[in-house]
């Protein structure tokens, strides 16, 4: 009797349980989350948005189109790998500032973090093109109008007509393709052929907003020309004070004839002139003047970073990996990793109208909380390993920040390539 009662219970329960599913008022998902499941590697379709690295084809060009601008004597006859290839030049000078492009290359010869080559394009998420556009400004013809320049406009000229004939340039219009350009000037004669692409550069000084956004591009640190701070992390009553041993309060040393909004420099010149805690030089980029500015950053609390010909300039990243405050005057300068990093811990920011009212930077800096500028040295020492661009790439470096960046914008480019095979009318609602 007894059995037949507990029979028809279960019989209940387990008809009640099945009706609240079915109606929806009872979701059975939970329940079963924990069981195993199989996953498969292609369960996604977009892999970008996991935690798996970024897949990345590397175009295999030609030598003269990258490593052949820093050895003539390179052979296409063998590819380049990481075993082949040459380093960058430890005396090459202001070059190294706009030469991101070569660490992007390195970083997918050895393979990082953030982005692995894969060999297959039908397996890539995005294309890198190794053309080092910025070297081939620095390179072929000093100036603008120098005749030499004939050189780098005819490699962009045949660069595009590869591209062009490239299916998987014509697949997505070239969205997928990730092309660095940090010189102002580089890819300046055919530039316009690439505002679909994921550009990397330093800021948007000389790009027509049709071309160059944060929505799809990248922002990029110039690779610092100075040594970087290396500090031993041991700390007793025998070190010394890092706020009281800098003993230079504010400190700027460059070229104070530029551009554009970098026509700053010359008016701070003027404002700063005549006070002993202030250092504020003219100068050019020499070996020797990049030493005294490694060994002037290093005795300064303060770092001033004025725009140059355009928003930004590798100053605010020699003083970054010299652990000096920086102190930014740009009114319309993009960041790198502003999504990851809060540049108001270790930075102080004023407007180009504060920056020339006579006496509001300096009475601000000698008023600057001991202990706030502490925290600050010690949020800048903290993030400074992000902007250091080496070889073999590290953990957490510039080059892997910078292709997680570059991932971040796979989804929207995804989305804008599955939207235009469909659309009759593109973009209708603009």
């Amino acid at each position: 009797m007894y059995g037949k009662t507990i029979c028809i219970i279960v019989f209940f329960v387990f008809l009640i349980a099945s009706y609240s599913i079915y109606m929806g008022t009872v979701d059975p998902t939970p329940y079963f989350s924990q069981l195993p499941r199989g996953i498969s590697s292609s369960s996604s379709p977009c892999n970008s948005t996991t935690g798996q690295p970024l897949r990345v084809f590397m175009y295999d060009l030609p030598r003269k189109f990258n490593i052949a601008m820093m050895d003539p004597r390179s052979s296409d006859v063998e590819p380049i790998t990481a075993e082949n290839l040459p380093p960058w030049s430890q005396t090459s000078g202001v070059q190294r500032q706009h030469s991101v492009e070569y660490w992007l290359m390195a970083s997918l010869l050895h393979g990082g973090d953030e982005a692995v080559r894969v060999l297959d394009p039908e397996s890539a998420d995005a294309f890198y093109v190794p053309f080092f556009s910025s070297l081939s400004f620095n390179t072929h013809g000093k100036n603008m109008t120098d005749p030499d320049t004939e050189f780098d406009r005819l490699l962009q000229v045949e660069l595009m007509e590869y591209l062009y004939n490239s299916k998987y340039w014509q697949r997505s219009g070239g969205r997928d393709h990730v092309i660095p350009m940090t010189h102002p000037n580089a890819f300046r004669f055919l530039r316009q052929q690439l505002n679909a692409s994921i550009l990397i550069v330093v800021d948007f000084g000389r790009y027509p907003r049709d071309m160059a956004r944060l929505a799809k591009d990248v922002v990029s640190p110039y690779v610092h020309v100075v040594e970087s701070f290396r500090e031993d992390g041991v700390v007793d009553d025998s070190t010394p004070d890092p706020y009281d041993s800098r003993s230079i309060l504010l400190y700027f040393r460059g070229n104070t004839v530029r551009k554009a909004d970098g026509k700053i420099r010359r008016h701070l010149e003027k404002l700063l002139a005549g006070n002993s805690d202030v250092h504020y030089e003219k100068s050019v980029a020499t070996t020797q003047n990049i030493k005294l500015s490694t060994e002037g950053m290093r005795s300064s609390k303060f770092c001033l970073h004025p725009a140059g010909d355009t928003p930004s300039s590798c100053r605010l990243f020699d003083a970054i990996v010299s652990h000096c405050i920086p102190v930014i005057i740009s009114d319309k300068i993009e960041l790198p990793f502003e999504d990851e990093i809060d540049y108001s811990e270790f930075s102080v920011f004023y407007s180009v109208k504060e920056a020339l009212e006579p006496g509001f930077i300096l009475d601000n800096l000698r008023q600057f909380p001991k202990e706030k500028w502490l925290q600050m040295w010690e949020n800048l020492k903290n993030i400074s390993h992000h902007f250091e661009f080496q070889y073999p790439p590290k953990r957490e470096d510039a080059v892997n920040m910078l292709w997680r960046q570059v991932k971040h914008k796979i989804p929207n480019v995804k989305l804008s390539v599955h939207r235009n095979r469909r659309l009759k009318v593109p973009d209708w609602w603009l």
